[in-house]
């Protein structure tokens, strides 16, 4: 698309949508239902994006909010968030095959984690109470791990060495946001040690910088993605910062109203890290059908990172899978 003139525009982000680490779990599902047939089961959604996850189930994925509900001898995926060791665990026990489709910039931060609890660090995790990605972070190392949800939390954080304190971060968070809570830790903390690089994924900050370019220059911004994506709804809150009069979120087209549009010139568009490009076309027409046919880009970054599918779909599954109920068998 290029840009045109008229009274009436859309200003589309770039880069908007799949990061790598969401292209990559899609992927293993998909290829999981091609090798090894349907029914793959996946441990939480794969990733936060409502129409993902039910195009997959249609294909034979079944999603389940615990390890427990996958039966015996089953192949289970771990989704793009990662999980605590507690799971492997569970899995393990279970007698289940299982596919680790967790990010690998996630699992760069479980590492730190594991290496600064090893080193007897306090860890302090910055992120949001209850997201599958602080919880396993958390889960590998908690006796070493504080959760620090912004800076309000900052007052109440006790440690026991001060000397000896190290922040992380869940991946997906606003940059500014995290940086805002690192700056009140360090005024509390003054030898708090930064990880060795920046845990703000970088599909993260290219989206919110490219938000952050159109967002003055945008009346309304559109964000697709879904209400449990959290870097989706960091780049409404980064919109709004950036200078647009109203930003919204929505999984769907049809979830845009009319009326968001009145007394609009300019339309921002954008989407998260767990959304396909074919729903920011279905946005686009709507637009265009109501008078915003002209779209500019807005560049921030160039992005080529690309990572290999889990190692485990290069074995036979259902055969392990089978070795592990006839072992169980064999104990009985």
């Amino acid at each position: 698309m290029t840009a045109t003139t008229g009274s009436r525009r859309v200003l589309l982000a770039a880069p908007r949508g799949y990061c790598a680490g969401v292209d990559r779990a899609v992927i293993a599902v998909e290829k999981a239902l091609e090798q090894y047939g349907a029914p793959i089961y996946v441990r939480h959604e794969i990733v936060h994006n409502k129409y993902v996850v039910q195009t997959l189930e249609r294909k034979g994925a079944i999603f389940v909010e615990q390890t427990a509900e996958v039966p015996e001898g089953a192949i289970v995926m771990f989704s793009a968030h990662g999980v605590a060791p507690t799971v492997h665990e569970e899995a393990e026990r279970g007698k289940l095959a299982t596919i680790d489709a967790t990010c690998p910039l996630v699992t760069k931060v479980h590492k730190e984690a594991i290496r600064y609890a090893n080193d007897d660090f306090d860890i302090l995790l910055i992120g949001h109470e209850g997201h599958e990605e602080v919880i396993g972070t958390s889960g590998e190392a908690p006796d070493h791990i504080t959760l620090v949800d912004g800076p309000e939390d900052v007052a109440k954080v006790e440690v026991r060495d001060p000397s000896k304190v190290v922040w992380l971060s869940q991946t997906t968070l606003s940059v500014d946001e995290t940086m805002e809570t690192v700056d009140a830790l360090k005024e509390k903390f003054p030898a708090l040690v930064s990880p060795p690089s920046d845990d703000i994924c970088y599909a993260t900050q290219n989206r919110q910088l490219a938000v952050k370019q159109m967002g003055a220059d945008s009346d309304l911004v559109i964000v697709v993605g879904s209400r449990n994506s959290s870097n989706s709804k960091r780049l409404v809150e980064v919109a709004k910062l950036a200078g647009a009069r109203e930003a919204y979120l929505v999984d769907f087209a049809s979830e845009i109203e009319e009326a968001w549009l009145e007394g609009v010139t300019t339309v921002g568009v954008t989407s998260g890290a767990s959304v396909p490009d074919v729903l920011v076309e279905e946005v686009l027409e709507w637009l265009s059908q109501r008078g915003y046919a002209d779209v500019e880009i807005v560049k921030a970054a160039e992005e080529s990172i690309t990572f290999s599918l889990p190692k485990e779909l290069r074995r036979d599954l259902r055969a392990e899978a089978a070795a592990l109920m006839q072992g169980s068998r064999v104990e009985e």
